[in-house]
């Protein structure tokens, strides 16, 4: 099944490179790339995380992981350099 559709990453690969490195749920974003994709981690992070949580024990303080909206919202006129 893919978890990460930007990426392609599935979740037999997630599941794998958690319980092969023991990582928490930033390393394992950083070692498959899921997250990393156009949306940012916005329609699979919270996967992401909880397959890092649910696999291994974690201090329940450690930091999950964000995502990062766009800075300010832009129209698509303004990104081709179209005229008004």
């Amino acid at each position: 099944m893919i978890i990460c559709r930007c990426e392609e990453v599935t979740y037999g690969e997630l599941v794998e490179t958690v319980e092969q490195y023991n990582c928490t749920a930033r390393e394992l974003k950083l070692r498959t790339r899921a997250g990393m994709g156009y949306c940012g981690g916005r329609t699979c992070r919270t996967a992401v995380d909880s397959i890092a949580q649910a696999k291994i024990d974690k201090d329940v303080t450690q930091i999950t992981l964000k995502y990062q909206p766009p800075i300010r919202p832009i129209s698509f006129g303004n990104l081709g350099g179209a005229e008004k």
